[in-house]
């Protein structure tokens, strides 16, 4: 991989960690969901791209999950903001 190539995947990974940040700044969220407004926003991200994503913000502090029991299916795991919050703290 070239360094152009290199730093562009670099960014595209920094804007979709903020985007992914963003969206749950606004409510506690599961990851499908998450994948919904993205691509109602016309950014494409699959799940093989997301939950890498949501473990690395996890493991950075920016961000917890709580497990809910689901009408459908195995309970689920819900994402919330933690730290990540002072990213988006309003003036």
């Amino acid at each position: 991989m070239s360094n152009l190539e290199n730093t562009q995947s670099q960014m595209r990974k920094g804007v979709l960690e903020f985007c992914i940040l963003a969206i749950i700044a606004q409510e506690e969220i599961y990851p499908s969901d998450i994948i919904n407004r993205m691509k109602d926003s016309k950014l494409i991200v699959v799940e093989g791209t997301l939950y890498p994503l949501l473990t690395r913000l996890k493991n950075a502090g920016l961000l917890t999950y709580t497990w809910k029991e689901s009408n459908a299916g195995p309970p689920r795991k819900y994402y919330k903001i933690t730290l990540g919050r002072r990213i988006f703290k309003r003036t």
